[in-house]
């Protein structure tokens, strides 16, 4: 019983992750494209692919990243990257990049 108490205590958090706005985000993906590809898909193995990665999983990399929470590889470049973004600007970049298929 408890585990499913926790199941649906966690269920209904995600809409609060899913708030961002599809088109906003394609607006603000410019910087991003360098690294991650024009639709999410990065050419180069260094950079992970973006595209069709779920949007909850997006806005916590990108809220780590900001923190200083994620490290190694390409953690202090991206942490320059998300430091002026806010945390409607990661919902929005989350939503549009779930939105792309990979």
């Amino acid at each position: 019983m408890k585990y499913l108490i926790a199941a649906l205590l966690c269920a209904a958090t995600l809409p609060a992750f899913a708030e961002g706005d599809v088109n906003a985000g394609a607006q603000k993906a410019a910087s991003c494209m360098a690294c991650h590809g024009a639709e999410g898909n990065s050419a180069v193995p260094l950079y992970p692919n973006l595209a069709g990665q779920h949007a909850p999983y997006l806005l916590h990399s990108l809220q780590a990243y900001k923190k200083g929470e994620r490290s190694g590889g390409q953690a202090e470049v991206m942490k320059a990257f998300v430091a002026g973004l806010s945390d409607q600007d990661m919902e929005d970049l989350s939503a549009y990049y779930s939105s792309l298929k990979p």
